[in-house]
């Protein structure tokens, strides 16, 4: 007993401070932000066009064409990960279906850079689209969807096997039960894919540089090239000399955007839960 109670203590002393050490650089890296950006914020710095190459001025058209590139990225990503993540949790374990979870696992660690030369070759020359919003959301979106349709199959296979039953047994078509069934029974994996795929997507950098350029001005179309904001952060802080205050702030803005859609993803999720129960 005292040498399964010592081993208890130290595992619970090393997830204690794993959590401390978590908890503890995310407060660094967040105070490192504050103290260097606080001081440019304003909603002039938000509305305003970028000036001197992005050393004066705000980030207006950066966050516009940040906000696009995600809409075009989540309104490719999310229809098409719900159908796959339904067809693969209701498959089974067959050798299609497995080949399909290991490819996705497979690109769900292939590095960004990948992603944005595949993007560049595909969206940008195949297709036409050259440095664009809508080549940078489509790669995001390949990009995103394997996340997505592993966190949202984790959550429908996680649906009781009961509620499919009596689903059935009330005689609900397939498309009824999915939503009224499967989908509120699978919002928390959903959630989760959800924001796990957001988190990487507003955060992206490399990939695209190579397919949706960095041009700075306000966007008039989803054909028309964006910077998007970790883009403009990269650029201050490495090409522009004396940009290091904006880069700061911008860096904060984008921080506030993630924690932003994060929380709000949250409360949705737990407002639905609420109704439904």
């Amino acid at each position: 007993m005292r040498r399964g109670g010592v081993a208890d203590g130290v595992a619970a002393a090393m997830v204690w401070a794993s959590a401390v050490l978590v908890v503890g650089v995310f407060a660094w890296i967040v105070g490192d932000l504050v103290i260097g950006g606080v001081g440019q914020l304003s909603w002039a710095f938000l509305t305003a066009e970028p000036l001197d190459t992005g050393r004066a001025g705000g980030v207006g058209p950066i966050l516009v064409s940040t906000g696009l590139i995600l809409a075009v990225c989540l309104a490719t990503a999310v229809p098409i990960g719900l159908a796959a993540a339904v067809v693969l949790s209701e498959a089974g374990e067959g050798f299609w279906a497995r080949g399909v979870r290991r490819s996705l696992d497979v690109l769900a660690g292939v590095p960004s850079i990948v992603f944005g030369l595949f993007g560049n070759v595909f969206f940008c020359q195949v297709l036409g689209m050259g440095y664009s919003i809508a080549a940078g959301g489509l790669t995001l979106a390949c990009m995103v969807l394997p996340i997505f349709v592993r966190s949202a199959e984790v959550g429908f296979r996680a649906v009781p096997e009961e509620r499919r039953r009596a689903a059935a047994a009330l005689a609900m078509s397939r498309t009824t039960t999915l939503f009224r069934v499967l989908l509120p029974g699978a919002l928390p994996g959903l959630v989760v894919g959800l924001t796990l795929g957001v988190g990487r997507a507003g955060a992206e950098t490399a990939a695209l540089i190579f397919t949706s350029g960095f041009v700075d001005r306000m966007p008039e179309s989803l054909g028309d090239s964006g910077r998007a904001l970790s883009i403009h952060i990269f650029d201050l802080s490495m090409n522009v000399p004396g940009g290091d205050g904006n880069a700061y702030a911008s860096a904060l803005v984008l921080l506030g955007l993630l924690l932003l859609i994060n929380l709000s993803a949250s409360l949705l999720a737990s407002r639905f839960c609420v109704e439904r129960s």
